[in-house]
């Protein structure tokens, strides 16, 4: 292997005194790229990295009353093993317009919610529509902390949007009051949640 090694770099030296055309050049760099994102993918297969998909439903039956058509698409592509992060792309149609959402892990898919991750935010246009993309720990999050005395370790297995806004969800539930489910401590009331389609759903 030793010697191979050494014929490469001889080999490479002796390359670099003979200037190639800017076109090959081209040609290299670019062949260079195509093997490089070739060799992602295999290697993402290889590992069983597919993508999962599920969907978010109304988190209430106030919020399925008030929004019928919410939804989310929620697509998870663990790059874990090869990247040292997972991807979460987030396609949300049927929410209030020109509205703010806060984004959770959460360990239940309904209060009271048990341990959360804030992963990120996004607004909906004047439609409702709105979308996000976060790169983070995803398919094996989980949160730690020690209770009496002893650490304990929760699963992060749902996700459940929150109005990011205590004011933007009065339409919706009127009086309902601030959650602490947004970076500043104000939040609305839970928008959407997996309930119906991770570890243990069906839920109510």
């Amino acid at each position: 292997m030793n010697k191979f090694k050494s014929y490469l770099s001889g080999g490479i030296a002796r390359i670099r005194n003979v200037r190639k055309p800017k076109a090959y050049r081209l040609w290299a760099t670019t062949a260079s790229f195509g093997l490089a994102f070739i060799f992602t993918l295999v290697a993402a297969h290889a590992q069983g990295q597919e993508p999962f998909r599920f969907n978010l439903v109304p988190a209430s039956d106030a919020i399925a009353e008030c929004l019928p058509n919410a939804t989310a698409d929620v697509t998870v592509f663990p790059k874990e093993e090869i990247r040292g992060v997972d991807t979460l792309d987030l396609k949300a149609d049927g929410l209030k317009p020109n509205t703010t959402f806060a984004v959770f892990l959460t360990e239940l898919p309904v209060a009271p919610f048990g341990a959360v991750q804030y992963i990120g935010d996004f607004t909906t246009n004047a439609v409702g529509r709105g979308s996000m993309r976060v790169d983070s720990i995803i398919e094996e999050a989980f949160s730690s902390q020690v209770v009496s005395g002893q650490r304990v370790r929760k699963d992060l297995n749902h996700v459940v949007l929150w109005f990011a806004d205590p004011e933007a969800d009065e339409s919706c539930i009127p009086g309902s009051g601030p959650s602490p489910f947004d970076g500043d401590g104000q939040a609305g009331a839970a928008a959407l949640s997996s309930k119906h389609l991770l570890p243990g759903a069906p839920l109510p």
